[in-house]
């Protein structure tokens, strides 16, 4: 049940930032993982596994709106600076999807196994002492905090404008991820919370931040601080919204997680609010089984029916063709320039009709 939509290709220019991005991420996790082992041989097993996440996959959009905001704000291209923050921002992200792992008890992450179920099979091939569950989990937190510090680390000579920030990006993101959580507890979804939840865990630190963090380091946030937020937010929006979709509907081969975790994870999304405010009797029976951990692929398939059949997936898939137009026709009053321009449009399209 593919979505549907237009297929965007990544812009050929997302593919040159995100080589810049990678090499700076590959040469410094492979330094700490060379000094580290030199201390310990089996603390290369961590940065392995944090370079494995790292280095193995990913759109790379936050260190491309952050660079074009940086370029449109007439910073040089070639500056090491924004390839800093690029880096940074993966790290951050990496962070977020370490931890994020381990609270919803996920199994795949980009196609392998997550961290933490990576730590409990080194637990158990060892015969180790203690709970192979607790200390899989444990090692996967560290290792997120382990990326945490080094995105620090790669913005701490940034001018002030963007550690400030740098830092509401990180309060932002964590305030989200509270929110989700309760949200999945509490089973309480409704429109208005799951787009709050939406923008802060996602949206703002995809999009609307990174836009303003290039802004920062060329010294120009004063100015452009709200184009950017009237290109950024809904778009942020709009990518959050492809994500919902595509972890009901996506391809797993393509997406790189099971197809219907969210369903599974009782994740409080847009999508799924429609839905129940639009079931029957029958549908919201269906419905009602969102959050069980053991769906099963007929169980996954009855909801998708029932998304579909109330019309959640075309009202989503219609709000982010919305949000999408909104995101284009701010670009022009933020004058960043022909090529920074050009490349946010190419950019917001991309992010709208994704398929991964």
């Amino acid at each position: 049940m593919p979505p549907p939509g237009p297929s965007v290709t990544a812009p050929a220019h997302l593919g040159h930032i995100a080589g810049r991005v990678e090499g700076r991420l590959r040469s410094l996790l492979d330094t700490e993982r060379d000094r580290w082992s030199l201390v310990d041989p089996a603390l290369g097993e961590p940065f392995d596994a944090l370079s494995a996440l790292v280095l193995g996959g990913g759109k790379r959009l936050r260190p491309a709106f952050c660079h074009w905001a940086f370029v449109g704000a007439g910073g040089d291209p070639d500056d090491p600076a924004v390839v800093d923050a690029g880096a940074s921002l993966e790290l951050l992200h990496a962070f977020a999807l370490l931890h994020d792992d381990v609270m919803d008890g996920s199994a795949q992450r980009r196609g392998r196994p997550t961290a933490h179920l990576r730590f409990s099979g080194l637990h158990d091939d060892g015969r180790w002492r203690g709970e192979a569950r607790r200390f899989g989990e444990g090692v996967a937190i560290l290792v997120g905090d382990l990326a945490f510090v080094y995105a620090d680390t790669l913005v701490a000579d940034a001018p002030r404008p963007a550690r400030d920030v740098f830092d509401e990006l990180r309060l932002e993101l964590n305030v989200g991820q509270y929110l989700d959580l309760l949200g999945a507890a509490s089973g309480g979804v409704d429109l208005d919370s799951a787009r709050r939840i939406a923008s802060y865990k996602s949206g703002k630190y995809t999009i609307e931040r990174p836009l303003h963090l290039g802004a920062a380091l060329a010294g120009r946030l004063d100015a452009l601080r709200e184009p950017l937020s009237a290109y950024g937010l809904p778009l942020g929006e709009a990518f959050q919204l492809r994500d919902d979709l595509l972890g009901a509907f996506g391809d797993s081969a393509v997406t790189g997680k099971p197809v219907g975790d969210d369903f599974r994870e009782g994740k409080p999304t847009p999508l799924l609010a429609i839905a129940i405010d639009r079931a029957d009797a029958a549908q919201r029976r269906v419905l009602d089984t969102v959050g069980r951990r053991d769906l099963d692929g007929d169980e996954v398939a009855r909801l998708q029916e029932v998304l579909v059949a109330t019309g959640a997936r075309d009202e989503v898939e219609g709000v982010i063709a919305r949000l999408l137009d909104q995101a284009v026709a701010a670009v022009p009053a933020a004058r960043l320039g022909d090529d920074a321009s050009e490349a946010l449009v190419e950019l917001a399209h991309y992010v709208a009709w994704r398929d991964r």
